[in-house]
């Protein structure tokens, strides 16, 4: 899953987009208002977590606003210090789904990020289930007839990003969009490596049932039957 993150701080930056990597997410990174506007509005994240405080012409309650007036539909979790009920509301408002108060607990934001990533109609279950395949991302856990798997933490996010869109053709580039950094320098035949080692880890051990992770030709790949 791929976070865009807008924060001007640099020690709370840092520190939030290595605790979110250490978790399995690609985290994105800007320092200001404008800026973060013209990330906010690319469709390939799947949260977006915005400071109220930014320099540039924006705040991140603006950002919010114009991002949601754009058609964008990430859900967004506002990051201030501001936190009384009138700023909350303002925040809400604004188009934002979440607000978290700094000075904040990490494990509380990665709660929230959970939460908010459970809100698309894939489930409404905190575990993802596709055919016999679970996944728990609350507990970094994956499943297939019930016998534990064991997956890395890119390997896991690009799993995740499968089963959040099961049945649906996901391309290399949005794939590489989704699960991978906007600064890391990923080649297309990455992507063709990580299929394979999802499906030496999800299909191959399982000879008698069907392959989930299929090459869909010219195209990409789909989890599918």
């Amino acid at each position: 899953m791929r976070i865009l993150l807008v924060e001007d701080e640099d020690k709370i930056a840092n520190a939030v987009k290595r605790g979110l990597e250490l978790k399995g997410y690609a985290v994105d990174v800007v320092g200001d208002g404008d800026t973060g506007l013209s990330y906010a509005v690319d469709p390939d994240y799947d949260v977006i977590i915005l400071d109220r405080m930014l320099p540039g012409s924006i705040d991140g309650l603006e950002i919010a606003r114009r991002a949601r007036a754009e058609g964008q539909k990430t859900p967004i979790l506002i990051l201030t210090a501001r936190g009384s009920i009138d700023d909350r509301v303002e925040g809400l408002n604004s188009g934002a789904d979440d607000y978290l108060i700094k000075p904040f607990s990490f494990s509380e934001l990665v709660a929230r990020i959970q939460a908010l990533l459970r809100r698309p109609p894939i489930t409404s279950d905190s575990v993802l289930k596709y055919d016999d395949l679970t996944l728990d991302p609350s507990k970094f856990e994956v499943k297939r007839a019930n016998k534990l798997i064991k997956l890395s933490s890119k390997e896991f996010s690009l799993l995740e990003y499968f089963m959040r869109h099961s049945e649906q053709i996901l391309t290399k580039d949005m794939i590489i969009n989704h699960v991978w950094n906007e600064d890391a320098i990923v080649m297309p035949n990455t992507v063709e490596v990580y299929i394979g080692y999802l499906r030496a880890k999800i299909d191959r051990p399982f000879p008698d049932l069907p392959s989930l992770i299929n090459t869909v030709r010219g195209f990409g790949y789909k989890l599918s039957h």
